[in-house]
């Protein structure tokens, strides 16, 4: 974790922690790190957020001042960026996004050659120049100042890519589409109706400040009631990127990204396509996940809260599916990123093949209830490592045994444990979070 880029891109609130200064700066580096033995060729993506153009703005000032080619797919998904910079051999791409985050957020997502996030010592040398710590890097002169090129072919071109993956005819399916005011909208509604989908759609009226706003994954209320409304088959619910997905069945009932996990293995299994026999969950996952997936004699392994790392895992041990709980589902024989568009594709291809609902297709799979709480702390290490904070959570695991699970990490971004416990009831899940909580208070790690 670097001083400005997490796990997911530099992230921060408009021209407070991420500003115009800060993204022309990222433009100057990248232009000059690529640019060693040939003017760099980069690719730009946006959400819909009214900071999202003055970022590029600068980004691109950034790009061509360094006497690099900024090529700009204006509106579009991340994943979307990830196809274009390795199927149009870009030396790297940008995503300009805070994903699920509200408007006055944003951040900045590069995208290495080869579609995955960029290295991490890369972004440490971005650092270094934002921090003056490299020493000044020449500005292009005269003809070899860098050009911007509108690249909207690029964006049409993904859209293809999508419609081609499907393997079957959305005819007569009624889908309901929530793309939260953001980045999905120039593309999720085409690729349905190509599909043969009639297809219905919320948060489709970007004003650059309604991002997120009451809709998409993070709001699934609106969807849960619109596909009840108007009888549809099901809905899906995208961010503001289009990275994450999470569904809708014809009765409204959220289905979340373990849901999708299981059904998607499940599937893949019976067709003999499971890599592995392995679904790639991270530590988040839920408990009734596990279970299911045990008894569909499907594997799972775990990783670190990010798809980052869950795409980290898949890479090194060549598994064909996994994700989040939030939604971030990741194919790897399609793509190196989470994709909510094509997540949505192919729950639908899953409900034709079947000739079955959404509904009747997550049935076996029960969600166990879970509690999730955040403390805010002065040292986050010195929490966790608590003797009696150790011991506490020693007694909840015992407490639990096989029949549930407590979860204590840190926070990547801030000064804060989280505290996550999985129990056969809600209650149980309340008791043993509050009873961690209290000791980690009276050990006097919690900011008043």
């Amino acid at each position: 974790m670097g001083k400005y880029f997490g796990t997911d891109g530099f992230r921060g609130e408009a021209n407070v922690g991420l500003t115009v200064e800060h993204a022309f700066k990222i433009g100057r580096y990248l232009g000059y790190y690529f640019g060693h033995e040939h003017p760099a060729k980069i690719v730009i993506g946006k959400d819909t957020r009214r900071s999202s153009y003055m970022l590029e703005y600068a980004l691109t000032a950034g790009l061509t001042a360094s006497g690099a080619d900024a090529y700009l797919l204006h509106v579009t998904t991340t994943p979307s960026v990830s196809y274009v910079v390795k199927s149009d051999d870009f030396d790297c791409g940008v995503m300009i996004t805070a994903s699920h985050n509200p408007f006055y957020d944003n951040g900045i997502k590069i995208i290495n050659h080869l579609g995955y996030k960029i290295e991490a010592d890369v972004e440490a040398l971005i650092e270094q120049y934002i921090d003056g710590e490299i020493g000044e890097i020449p500005l292009a002169k005269r003809e070899f100042i860098g050009k911007t090129i509108d690249y909207s072919l690029g964006r049409n071109r993904y859209i293809g890519h999508l419609v081609s993956l499907a393997t079957r005819s959305f005819k007569d399916k009624r889908v309901g589409l929530d793309m939260a005011n953001g980045a999905s909208t120039t593309i999720a509604k085409n690729v349905f109706d190509t599909l043969g989908a009639k297809t219905y759609c919320l948060g489709d009226q970007p004003d650059g400040l309604n991002i997120n706003m009451g809709c998409g994954s993070t709001h699934m209320e609106k969807l849960k009631a619109f596909v009840v409304e108007n009888g549809l088959d099901c809905g899906f619910a995208f961010d503001g990127d289009a990275d994450r997905c999470l569904a809708v069945d014809e009765d409204g009932n959220e289905i979340n990204g373990d849901q999708i996990m299981y059904i998607v293995g499940r599937y893949l299994k019976e067709r003999g396509e499971l890599t592995n026999n392995t679904v790639v969950t991270t530590v988040m996952s839920n408990m009734g996940l596990y279970k299911a997936l045990e008894a569909a004699d499907i594997e799972y392994t775990q990783t670190k809260v990010g798809d980052k790392y869950v795409f980290e895992n898949m890479m090194q041990y060549g598994h064909s599916i996994g994700g989040e709980n939030s939604g971030h589902i990741i194919f790897s024989k399609y793509a190196s990123t989470g994709d909510g568009i094509l997540t949505a594709i192919k729950l639908m291809e899953i409900m034709i093949e079947k000739k079955s609902s959404l509904k009747a297709l997550a049935k076996d799979m029960t969600i166990f209830p879970q509690v999730l709480k955040n403390v805010r702390v002065y040292s986050k290490s010195a929490a966790q490592g608590d003797e009696a904070v150790v011991a506490k959570v020693e007694e909840v695991k015992a407490l639990l045994g096989n029949d549930g699970r407590i979860l204590v990490r840190e926070s990547g971004t801030e000064p804060v444990i989280r505290v996550m416990v999985e129990a056969p009831t809600l209650k149980q899940c309340e008791e043993c979070v509050d009873s961690v909580i209290e000791v980690i208070k009276k050990r006097g790690h919690v900011v008043a």
